[in-house]
């Protein structure tokens, strides 16, 4: 097949250089919207994925499975699981049994002033750094027990919506009237961790008014699950549930699917009229070059190659588009954080993600051109060399 030259597609770019803009914009603006729509569905997920290690296993309140905020468990039920439950793991003579209790509390940056916002607080003892691997303080020490003290993750200015700078070491945030100093700020990446506030267990029993703690968390080493199991369903008097902790975050992220799905129906909605739009361009723009393609025929050119032209400018230009609306979206969204009810992630931009923003753009450009082509390609040569 006679093949139309490479060169022709790209010197055509230039003939229209209004429409050459339209369709560069079109293919950035979908490829944007893409990225971040992905990028925010994939850190969501990931956030998840990594809060759960596949050795822990969440004691919980029956009937809680779903929330440890609303869990209660007795407070002895982690010394009872630390003396009844074979291969917990254990270091220097502790093991690694982390009794919590999980809040979302109002946090205001004056003594009488309103909450600006509010952040999950967990309230844990030393082991809790044991069981959670993912934490590491980066600055500052830990809190001392019994001390109005916190320790900050990286993304808990996001959640509260104020400057970083505001939640540095030394500032004071108020829970009720009630000053707590933060003494630390941790990072636990990609984990919903990192948006959390960490204080003395008693400290936050007592600011939440409550005897028991939200969740036992207890890290297993030559056990199984099948051992924690046995414990739970033998100590009925204790009422609880145990469910690994992947799969309680995993059970979370199925909870937000629906916001997951309405981010990519947006999406969608938005590349379909980013299609349209491009078609009508297409339309409008190959519809003043049907003498032209009538010519290129009469000169011995087939049907497929004037199409593979045509679809070869349009890529052209949907590529262009592709690669300035992946540096956009990289200048823009790198580094973003959303904040969310379990805390704050972080906008996921891998190389997947890019890739498949780049993807949306050049089908754009591809689906775009086929049809405004098909249409000029179905007219008689003699007719379209007549044609105004």
């Amino acid at each position: 097949m006679r093949l139309l030259p490479f060169e022709y597609a790209a010197r055509n770019l230039g003939r229209s250089p209004l429409r050459l803009g339209i369709s560069v914009l079109g293919s950035t603006l979908v490829v944007v919207l893409a990225i971040a729509a992905f990028a925010f569905v994939r850190g969501m997920d990931r956030s998840l994925a990594d809060s759960g290690s596949a050795d822990n296993v969440i004691l919980m309140g029956a009937g809680s499975e779903e929330s440890i905020e609303r869990s209660e468990v007795r407070p002895n039920v982690a010394g009872q699981a630390e003396a009844s439950i074979f291969g917990i793991r254990s270091e220097a003579g502790r093991a690694f049994v982390s009794p919590e209790v999980h809040a979302a509390l109002g946090v205001a940056l004056e003594p009488d002033a309103e909450p600006v916002g509010q952040a999950v607080f967990r309230g844990v003892v030393p082991a809790a750094f044991q069981v959670h691997p993912q934490v590491r303080i980066t600055e500052g020490r830990s809190f001392r027990p019994g001390a109005d003290e916190v320790i900050v993750g990286e993304l808990a200015a996001t959640r509260l919506g104020v400057p970083n700078e505001r939640l540095a070491l030394g500032q004071v945030v108020y829970v009720d009237g009630r000053p707590l100093t933060i003494v630390g700020r941790f990072a636990a990446p990609n984990t919903v961790m990192n948006a959390e506030v960490w204080a003395p267990l008693t400290n936050l029993q007592i600011m939440t008014k409550r005897d028991g703690v939200s969740c036992v968390v207890l890290t297993l080493d030559e056990g199984e699950f099948a051992d924690v199991d046995v414990f739970v369903k033998s100590r009925v008097d204790l009422e609880l549930a145990a469910i690994t902790e992947r799969d309680y975050y995993r059970q979370l992220s199925n909870f937000y699917k629906p916001v997951k799905m309405m981010i990519w129906v947006t999406a969608i909605l938005i590349g379909v009229g980013g299609l349209l739009g491009g078609l009508n361009t297409m339309y409008a723009a190959f519809a003043s070059r049907i003498r032209e393609v009538g010519t290129l025929q009469s000169l011995g050119y087939p049907r497929r190659a004037v199409m593979l032209s045509f679809v070869q400018e349009s890529m052209l230009a949907a590529a262009t588009g592709a690669v300035l609306g992946a540096l956009i979206a990289l200048l823009l969204l790198d580094g973003v954080s959303i904040k969310f009810s379990m805390g704050a992630f972080g906008l996921l931009l891998d190389g997947p993600t890019v890739g498949f923003g780049i993807a949306a753009g050049l089908g754009l450009g591809l689906f775009g051109s086929i049809p405004p082509t098909l249409r000029c390609l179905r007219m008689p040569i003699a007719e379209s060399l007549k044609a105004a």
